[in-house]
């Protein structure tokens, strides 16, 4: 066995990869330890979702592994510095969901501003409804100058939005801000002049609690919050105070931890906090994209002579990319079969 599947590709993706190599695609693993440590003997490249965490007892039982992949982001499920000991790549699919987190915090901010709309849907008579805002003519401020923000700014702008900007890690005069027309301020002028708030920030272990109680002090009144980032971020006492006090009027945040608004939680049962499980990267465009990708990047390193010698197929630059295709429809609003194509073309 060559590549073992516990997360699925697209059936386009996984009939090229067949062609190629012996894949043995087995998700019942997923909650399986003790078989997926015995399946690991004889794989060379294994696809995981991602609660199934690579340690060093894992990477012990799969002495010909090169490579770990996975669909998804995420830094805490794999053990790093235990592969770069062994010398197994880890590859994520990092482009491949940009596009639809950014669109999912569109939809976020347009769902809050209109808060009502779930009412008037429900049935409810007009006075009951509560009255909405639009986008336009309001600031929006970034937190984070994560990829997902460079494709959300320009949305944001084409909407008559007022952007500004921070991240710890992004100079205040780097060329950067100017790219992306994002007014750069420091993190309290943030706070203090947006009407809502974007949090797409890269996650690292000394950011743990980083929004605080102190921090949270410089809400504008009636804030509101939408995010993709790791809900560590958060210090959930401050958070929960914020939510009741009314210096955030709502908060939706995609893929928090699950001990985050658990029972025993400060946060369990705040009616105005609405997380949501990944559905930020949940769409049929973003899997293709994250697929074919991974089908490529195994190959590569199964097979480098191969994949070199293949027309064409080193270069996957148009499933890869933040962007757009040179020529055809945006990904978006393209099918599975267009994408289809394009791979096809790409091994012609």
């Amino acid at each position: 066995m060559d590549v073992l599947l516990v997360d699925p590709l697209v059936p386009e993706a996984l009939a090229w990869l067949q062609e190629r190599h012996d894949v043995v695609y087995l998700p019942e693993l997923a909650d399986d330890p003790a078989e997926l440590r015995r399946a690991l003997a004889d794989a060379r490249a294994v696809v995981l979702p991602p609660h199934v965490v690579v340690s060093q007892e894992f990477l012990d039982h799969a002495p010909n592994l090169m490579m770990v992949a996975r669909m998804q982001i995420s830094s805490d499920n794999t053990d790093l510095n235990a592969c770069a000991q062994r010398h197994v790549r880890v590859l994520q699919a990092r482009s491949a969901t940009v596009r639809s987190n950014a669109e999912y915090l569109l939809y976020g901010l347009l769902m809050l501003y209109r808060r009502g709309m779930v009412s008037a849907l429900l049935g409810r008579k007009l006075g009951q409804v509560r009255m909405g805002r639009e986008l336009a003519g309001s600031t929006v401020g970034l937190l984070g100058l994560a990829p997902v923000a460079h494709t959300l700014a320009p949305m944001l702008r084409s909407l008559g939005v007022r952007v500004l900007g921070y991240d710890p890690a992004v100079h205040h005069a780097a060329e950067l801000w100017d790219k992306l027309h994002v007014e750069p301020v420091p993190l309290q002028e943030l706070l203090e002049r947006s009407d809502a708030i974007s949090l797409q920030m890269v996650y690292a272990s000394r950011f743990k609690g980083w929004i605080n109680e102190r921090l949270l002090n410089h809400c504008k009144t009636g804030q509101l919050w939408v995010g993709v980032s790791r809900s560590a971020l958060f210090e959930p006492e401050a958070l929960a105070l914020a939510l009741c006090d009314g210096r955030i009027d709502a908060c939706l945040l995609d893929g928090a931890n699950a001990q985050f608004a658990a029972p025993g939680s400060p946060l369990y049962g705040i009616p105005n906090l609405h997380l949501t499980p990944r559905l930020g990267s949940h769409t049929r465009e973003a899997k293709l994209r994250a697929s074919w990708y991974l089908a490529h990047r195994i190959h590569e390193t199964l097979s480098p002579d191969d994949a070199r010698r293949e027309p064409g197929s080193s270069d996957f630059a148009m499933l890869d990319s933040l962007g757009f295709p040179e020529s055809g429809d945006p990904p978006q609003s393209a099918s599975p079969s267009q994408w289809a194509s394009l791979a096809a073309l790409s091994r012609d």
